[in-house]
Order: structure tokens, then sequence, then C-alpha cells
């Protein structure tokens, strides 16, 4: 048999560091991935830092947004109290009428109802101005006269409530009749340091037909008159948030020498003005219609009226 001689085989130090270098993986040390559970935490730990840096990031904006939205936001005005107004012609009785008018109980019946039904005055807009008017004669030639003007007035400016709108609009009113001086006169642009034209009353709406006496001076002293129990015009205190009376006695006009009483009531509740207007021609010309009947009864229907607003 023939023998094979083996010989041994050296190996080098390079070889030998070569293994010893190696695991028992064959993998050497350098490529050793990471473990599973670190790489996840790692993630997870980058991902949580940023979104916290983007979530503190948007709370400071939005905290600044309404800051500043906070710090410019404007009041506005409230709106009036009244939306709608009454109906004029419907909004008087006929009892009361047929006190105030004393000439429709001579007429016939169809004749009365037209009488009580009464004319309405035209307007641009019934939502926020109406009117109407009745007059009725009797046989002796008096006649009496009596017109109803309603506006609801609304302001256009934000910084300027519908209330307070109307009160301009009653003021001016009221400065119309009263004389600078005299007690119930609102002060003079003068004295309150104002000036140039009033400010409109944002209507927006033409006025129906009324009598010129709402915005004359009082003249009850006239010669043949009957002294008015109290001096006019003057301010009523009970009658809505502000009220005045008038009366003006004059001549009757066209051609006649008969005496002619004007009682005009004005009053505000709120965002309305209204004014009531009662009329009585004398039917001769020794007779002066009588100035306290006639303040009297209209004052009492403007009462009724701004009770029917409510």
């Amino acid at each position: 048999m023939q023998r094979w001689a083996y010989t041994t085989r050296r190996e080098g130090p390079r070889s030998r560091a070569g293994r010893a270098g190696r695991s028992s993986t064959g993998r050497h040390p350098g490529n050793r991935p990471y473990a599973p559970g670190l790489a996840a935490a790692l993630i997870a730990l980058v991902v949580g830092a940023v979104a916290t840096g983007c979530t503190a990031g948007a709370s400071d904006e939005g905290a600044t947004g309404d800051a500043k939205a906070g710090s410019g936001a404007r009041t506005v005005a409230q709106p009036g109290k009244y939306r709608t107004l009454l109906e004029p012609c419907g909004a008087v009785a006929d009892a009361t009428l047929r006190e105030l008018l004393p000439g429709i109980a001579e007429l016939p019946e169809d004749q009365q109802r037209a009488k009580l039904r009464g004319e309405a005055a035209g307007t641009f807009d019934s939502d926020r101005r109406v009117g109407c008017a009745w007059r009725a004669a009797s046989a002796t030639g008096a006649a009496h006269t009596l017109t109803l003007d309603f506006e609801r007035v609304v302001s256009y400016d934000a910084g300027t409530s519908d209330t307070d709108r109307a009160a301009e609009v009653y003021g001016r009113k009221q400065s119309a009749v009263f004389p600078p001086g005299t007690p119930g006169a609102p002060p003079s642009p003068s004295a309150t340091g104002s000036s140039g034209p009033p400010p409109s009353s944002g209507s927006g709406s033409s006025a129906p037909p009324s009598s010129s006496s709402a915005s004359a001076p009082g003249a009850s002293g006239a010669p043949g008159d009957t002294a008015a129990a109290e001096p006019v015009p003057r301010v009523l205190d009970d009658l809505g948030d502000a009220a005045f009376i008038n009366d003006v006695l004059s001549a009757a006009g066209g051609g006649s020498t008969a005496q002619r009483r004007t009682v005009s009531v004005v009053f505000r509740t709120s965002n309305v003005v209204a004014t009531v207007v009662y009329t009585e021609h004398s039917g001769r010309v020794t007779d002066v219609p009588d100035s306290k009947e006639l303040q009297d009864r209209a004052r009492k229907l403007a009462e009724d009226l701004a009770g029917e607003f409510g």
C-alpha cells in the first residue's frame, strides 16, 4: 500500500488575523446591523421632537391671530326696538274718531264708514314711514282734521344706534318749535360747540303731507284766544321716551275770517317718532276753538298710540 505523506501547512500572521476577526456567523464586526428595538426607539424620538416643535409653533401663531382679531374688533350699535310700524289708518278706534271728528255723526251711514277709514299718506317705503288723515265738517261750518305720522328711524352708522338717531330726529323737531332760551328748548349749537348741518335721520323715505304747525312756534296768546291751562309749547314728561305739545291759533285762511287752532303732539318711543296733529276750524268768526279741549284730546290720543307701540 502506498502511503501519502501529509505536510502541515503553516498560516501566516495575516491569515490568522483575518480568521480571528470573523465572528461565528462569518461576518465582520463592522458590518453588524442595528438591533430592531433600538432603531424604532430612535425613529420615535425624532418624530416626536418634530411634532412637538410644529405643535408649539402652530399654537403660538394661533394665539397671536386671536389677539389681533380681538384687538381689532369693532363694537356695533344695537338695532332699534321696532322693526315695523302701526297701520296708521287702523290705529285709532272708531269711537275715538267720532269724538275727535263730531261732524261724522251728521253724515249718512255709508259716508260715516268712508270717513272713519281715513286716507293713507303716500310714502316711498311703508316699512319706514306711514301716515293717515281724517276730516269731517259739521252743519255749523266747523271742521276738524286729524293727521298721524309715524317714522321708524334706522341708522346707517354702525357706531350709532337706531334709538340714538331717532333721538336726533326728535330733537330737530323740538328745536324747530321751542324758541331759544325757553324751558324745554334744546341747547343751541353754539352752546354745545357743534357746527354744521344736523345729521340725516337715515329714514330713506319721503315725508307724508303734514301740517306746518308741528314746527311753528306757539301762538296761543293771540287776541281772542282762549287761554290754555299751561304754556305752550311745553315738554310732556309722561309720554314715551320724550314728548312735547304745541298749540297754534291762526286765521283759517282761504279768505275766511274764522279762527283755526292746531294742536300737535310729537313723541318718541325707542326708534319711532310719532306726530299727532289735531285741528279745528271754527264755523263762525266769533267762535274760537277751545285750547284746553283740543290739547286734552290730542294728548289722550298720543298716549293711546304710545301704548299700542308698547
